[in-house]
Formats: structure tokens, sequence, C-alpha cells
């Protein structure tokens, strides 16, 4: 697989638009977007000099099909969040997923030298809670009726590795690194 994460950059906002309005790419998030292109600009304009978080474009062969974040960036506790999405769904797959989170947990610890990398997962997604755990995660905790979303409360579960925890799998893992421009 050849698969490059680019920063996210201005020429990117109706892509991302289009795909974070996509009902199966937003089922499990905490909103349901309803976006214009003057709202993307004033997001991008919000986040693209930020310290605290960074936003990439996951390119599978030369197509972008998803979007992937570290967020809420505290050099001071050394932690952040992530998230990310494939939104064009013939590209989705195990091992893509898989490369995708072993490559960031690369990002985070070896670039960003951060101790700890956090996630927060709708608990009824258990697919991604599950991959997470395979990735090497600790399932921390579960925040209920976190997220009301579309008037029905959500149970949130909370989930973190730290930089050694990974240091010790990755001695056991076989995947394929991504580069992070």
């Amino acid at each position: 697989m050849d698969v490059v994460m680019t920063r996210l950059r201005e020429e990117n906002l109706e892509l991302v638009m289009d795909w974070r309005m996509r009902p199966y790419v937003t089922e499990y998030m905490n909103t349901d977007p309803v976006l214009t292109i003057e709202k993307q600009r004033t997001w991008f304009n919000y986040i693209k000099d930020r310290d605290d978080q960074i936003y990439w474009i996951i390119n599978f062969e030369g197509t972008p099909v998803g979007l992937i974040n570290v967020f809420d960036i505290d050099r001071r506790n050394s932690r952040c969040s992530w998230g990310y999405y494939i939104a064009e769904k013939n590209f989705r797959s195990l091992k893509l997923a898989l490369s995708l989170e072993w490559s960031l947990y690369d990002y985070v610890f070896d670039v960003l030298k951060l101790h700890k990398l956090c996630n927060e997962t709708f608990a009824e997604n258990k697919q991604v809670i599950k991959m997470h755990i395979m990735c090497g995660g600790k399932e921390d905790g579960i925040m209920r009726d976190q997220i009301c979303k579309n008037g029905i409360f959500h149970d949130v579960s909370v989930g973190s590795i730290l930089a050694e925890e990974w240091f010790v799998k990755r001695e056991a893992t076989k995947y394929e690194k991504f580069y992070f421009e």
C-alpha cells in the first residue's frame, strides 16, 4: 500500500466538507454538521496555525480517502487525542486501519515525543474499540450519557496507549509504516 498523510490545505476544504456530511461518516461522531464552504474556511483559518492540533488528508495511492488528526496536544502533560475516518468506502480495510493507527502512534511518540495518546469512541462502536485494544491500547473507562446526538444520549468509551506500551508492542508488530508530512 502506498499511503501518505499530507497536511490539510485550503484546497482540500470542499472535499473534507463533503466527507464530513456523509451519514456513514458522522454515524459515530459527536455531531452531524451542515457545513458550507464559508464555515469550512473559517474553521480552517482557526486551526491552520495552531500548535495544539494537526490535520492530515489520508492519501491511498495518490487518491484522497479520509482525514486523520491529533488534537488537544498538551505538552505540559505530554498527551494528545486523535481521530480519523476513511470516507471513501471502497478503500476501507482492516489492514489499512491497523497500519494507520500504528503509524500515528509512531508519529505521536517518536516525532511529537508525547507520553500518552487518548481516544474517545461511542461505546456502541465496538469494532473500533476492539481495534484500539488490538493495536495495544487500553479501554480506560466509560463516560455514561456523555454525548446527546439527535435527542439520544450515548455512552463514550475512553481509551489510551502510553509510549512505553507502544514501544513494547511495536517490537512484536509487523505493519506497513506510513509517512506523515
